[in-house]
């Protein structure tokens, strides 16, 4: 459902909800689980949503006592009164999608204590910085996927046999809003560039929107303007324009949170994945299986494949016999030397395992 929902909206919806959510439970048996999922903006993003999409179609084909709500809007003052409706709707677990909701959950968690939270690329603490009993935190080591991005592009930018590539070391990197979260991303792609040569210029813009794909698409062409042949997208469905911008233009990007490699075959060198998928089933697993640990932060990096890039095989594909396979290879050497210790990415202020 892709409105934006008032907040009498969203009461009336959840109260409906309320008899259809006991309705399904007394057909699933005792044992059913309600888990609401509310997003800071819509799915179709091909991205950050669409992922976490993913992880919940895995627990569905996986379990047959669960039912799923899922809330869609990028109205802030909305974000609170979701999670407030949820909770007295009797869901099993909250789960925020987004870092906005870390906020949110501070607020609303301590009023339901008998109520399971969950926050995906945040962390909820109390105001003396302590974790909540009731809330689970999660976050990513986007550093050191963009680490690896960054060093794809930096290699990729030389390859002048390509059709589109010029000899200029520039690289491109289009962020949507810009907050800390995206200046992780933004540290380590310069850092991955610059470990491969440091005279590679890295080029970055924030269109200031997760949910513009066409400012992103001007603001990408902006930066292929200025002879950049490759740019990383960390914009969500703004970024979406980056990449109709690289078909038409007949040049590359670099994907990001899902494997967008397909979107446009043989413009997509590959996808930096932030695997929100993945930690989407793995917060929505540990409360069916009685495992969940309130006051805990997950840190997904690369070592537990929280974040990585794709195997590049659809632009193996589209380039055939030009696909520089080396780059393939350095690639997966550097990832294991980051998983060592032997490479150490540094993080934004703020981030990083805690």
């Amino acid at each position: 459902m892709k409105r934006k929902l008032s907040l009498i909206l969203v009461v009336v919806l959840m109260l409906s909800l309320v008899a259809c959510g006991s309705e399904e439970t007394k057909t699933q048996g005792e044992n059913s689980y309600k888990i609401a999922v509310l997003y800071s903006g819509y799915l179709g993003d091909q991205s950050f949503n669409d992922s976490a999409h993913q992880g919940l179609q895995k627990i569905l084909a996986e379990y047959d006592n669960v039912e799923i709500r899922e809330f869609e809007t990028d109205v802030a003052s909305e974000w609170e009164p979701n999670a407030i409706a949820a909770a007295e709707a009797g869901y099993n677990l909250i789960l925020g999608v987004s870092y906005v909701y870390s906020d949110v959950l501070k607020s609303v968690a301590p009023q339901y204590p008998e109520s399971k939270f969950a926050v995906i690329d945040g962390v909820v603490t109390d105001d003396n910085g302590n974790p909540m009993d009731n809330v689970v935190s999660a976050i990513f080591a986007q550093n050191e996927g963009s680490f690896l991005a960054g060093a794809a592009a930096a290699m990729f930018t030389t390859r002048t046999e390509i059709d589109g590539v010029n000899p200029d070391k520039k690289i491109g990197w289009l962020g949507g809003s810009d907050i800390p979260v995206l200046h992780d991303f933004l540290g380590g792609y310069k850092q991955g560039a610059a470990y491969i040569d440091p005279e590679v210029e890295v080029v970055s813009v924030f269109v200031g929107t997760f949910s513009d794909p066409v400012a992103g698409k001007e603001q990408a062409n902006a930066l292929y303007d200025q002879n950049i042949d490759i740019i990383m997208n960390v914009a969500s469905g703004t970024g979406n324009g980056l990449l109709e911008a690289a078909e038409e233009r007949g040049l590359y990007a670099i994907g990001v949170d899902i494997d967008q490699d397909g979107l446009k075959p043989g413009h997509i060198l590959t996808s930096m994945l932030k695997r929100v998928d993945v930690t989407t089933y793995e917060i929505i697993s540990s409360v069916i299986n009685d495992t969940f640990e309130g006051g805990e932060t997950l840190y997904m990096d690369i070592n537990n494949g929280g974040v990585g890039l794709t195997d590049m095989s659809v632009m193996k594909n589209a380039l055939g016999d030009q696909f520089p396979e080396d780059i393939l290879t350095r690639i997966q050497e550097i990832e294991e030397l980051v998983k060592n210790g032997e490479i150490v990415v540094v993080n934004y202020e703020g981030f990083g395992r805690n």
